[in-house]
Parts: C-alpha cells; structure tokens; sequence
C-alpha cells in the first residue's frame, strides 16, 4: 500500500524507523524489536539507507524482509554518492519485489575533502524526486526539518527548498527530531504560508544516552531546550535515571502534540523496542 493512501483515510497514524542491523549478533535484537512493536500495528515502517548509501545491500534486504511479513515498507534512498544507473538498479529491484513508498534523501556529504559528486548523478534531493517519478508507480516521502537544515541560511530559505521537493512530486514530508512542539507548528504554518499542503509527519526520538543525543543533534541541528539540558547534564552519569527522564520527556511531548490535533507519529526506534512500547502504552492511542 501507498503511504500516500494511508494518510487518507483518516484514523490516527503510528509509524517506526528502523535501521539494518550492522553485526549478526544485532539481528535478533533487531526482529524481537520489530515482533514487539507490532501490537501497535504500525502504519508504516521505514528502513534507513546508511551515510552515501553504505548500508545499500543490508537495506534492500532488510526492507523486503519486512515487506514479505506484511508490513507497508518506506525504503530510504540517498543520491549523494550513487550515479543515475545504480539509483535506477535500486529502484528496479525495490518495484520488482512489490515496495510502493521510497524516502529520497541527499544524504550527508561526506567528511573526505577530497569528495566529488559523481557526474551521472544528483546533488539535491529534488532532483531524486523527479527522477524516481520518471519510474513511476513510487509514493515517494522527505525529508523536513522544524528548526531549518544545518546548511540552510534560514529556515524560511530551507522551506523554500522543501517547497521545491514537492513540487517535484513529494507526496509526504518526515521531519527530523524536535523537543520543543512549537518549532513543528511554527514549521507547519510556514510550509502551509508556503503552499506546502502534503501530509508532514513529525519525527519524535526520545532522549536515552548522553553522548547519543547530543551527537544526533549536531548532525541534524535540533535544538535541546534548556529545561531539558538541565536534566539531561545532571543526570548524564546516571544512566538509568535519565533514560526514566528522557521518556516521561516524550510522552509529555507526544501528549501535548496529539491534544494539538496531529493524528501521526513517526518513531526513531534506534532499534530498541522498550523505549518506544513505554511511550506507546502511556499515550493509549486508539488502534482500529
């Protein structure tokens, strides 16, 4: 099914994002996470692609798993190091094996100062749009970002360029993590000011590790409100607490969110089931 089609049928959306397991001993976790997670019957699953398309083969493999064991899969693909010809060879083997919905993603330009674009390929995500509707019959989502892309001048200039993806053909945006709700519906009412009238699916990631949660916002340029910070600092060395903290943090977050009036939830897993099961059976969202 097209994500597409689930977003218009009304009813309250749940979502995950997974990634492929990269050691053999992750895979059990990871299946045990996807088999605990399923009595939320999600909506829809996604499965990362991996910086330059580096996780390129465990992802395909991992998203038509998924795919055989019933769920609607949205398969990430990156263009920042692939040439048109091997974008094209993903797309094929993804339509081949029945996935509907593609996330097309840029991807992170690589650390390596001797970088280069390849020449038979893209260098914006809206150039990836169009080119997978030109192998048309794919729901394709992106990517939007509440506080603004870390390389944009501006958050308006950076809707501008989510403006420029749909035109292309986006059919849904997912946004990267937030704590504070108010950039999500600021970040709304300009898309919307924009003419940006696609579903936009807020991405919630609660906070469970130190290290971990100031490394994803450096990468994404979330911003971590004080009140927050606080905890998080004071309870850095104590694992276990924080972990506790971060958690009721979410679900106060996903509560005021749902009392707003947004009826989809899209979580960043990180492959673990318990965080996400404790703050699904909190919110007691209604399923079919």
């Amino acid at each position: 099914m097209k994500v597409r089609d689930i977003l218009k049928r009304g009813g309250f959306i749940i979502s995950y994002e997974f990634f492929p397991p990269k050691k053999p001993e992750d895979e059990k976790v990871f299946w045990n996470t996807v088999e605990t997670l399923k009595r939320w019957k999600p909506d829809f699953v996604s499965v990362t692609y991996g910086a330059g398309g580096s996780t390129h083969h465990k992802s395909i493999e991992i998203a038509l798993s998924l795919h055989r064991k019933g769920y609607t899969v949205v398969s990430h693909l990156t263009c920042i190091s692939s040439t048109k010809q091997q974008i094209k060879k993903t797309l094929d083997t993804l339509k081949e094996h029945g996935i509907e919905n593609i996330l097309a993603l840029r991807g992170d330009i690589p650390q390596d100062p001797n970088f280069t674009f390849p020449e038979d390929g893209f260098r914006y995500a809206y150039q990836l749009v169009e080119f997978i509707h030109e192998n048309n019959g794919f729901c394709v989502g992106v990517a939007g970002y509440p506080e603004g892309h870390p390389e944009a001048p501006s958050l308006e200039k950076d809707v501008e360029y989510l403006k420029r993806k749909v035109d292309a053909g986006a059919d849904f945006v997912i946004t990267q993590l937030f704590f504070r709700n108010e950039y999500y519906f600021n970040f709304l009412e300009l898309a919307r000011s924009k003419g940006i009238e696609v579903p936009i699916i807020p991405g919630i990631l609660p906070v469970t590790s130190y290290s971990q949660i100031v490394r994803f916002t450096q990468l994404c340029g979330a911003t971590i409100p004080p009140e927050l910070m606080e905890v998080i600092e004071r309870l850095k060395d104590k694992p276990e607490e924080l972990r506790k903290a971060g958690i009721e943090y979410t679900i106060r977050q996903c509560q005021e969110l749902i009392d707003s009036g947004v009826r989809h939830l899209h979580f960043y897993t990180l492959n673990r089931s318990p965080v996400t099961q404790t703050i699904l059976e909190a919110l007691n969202i209604p399923r079919y």
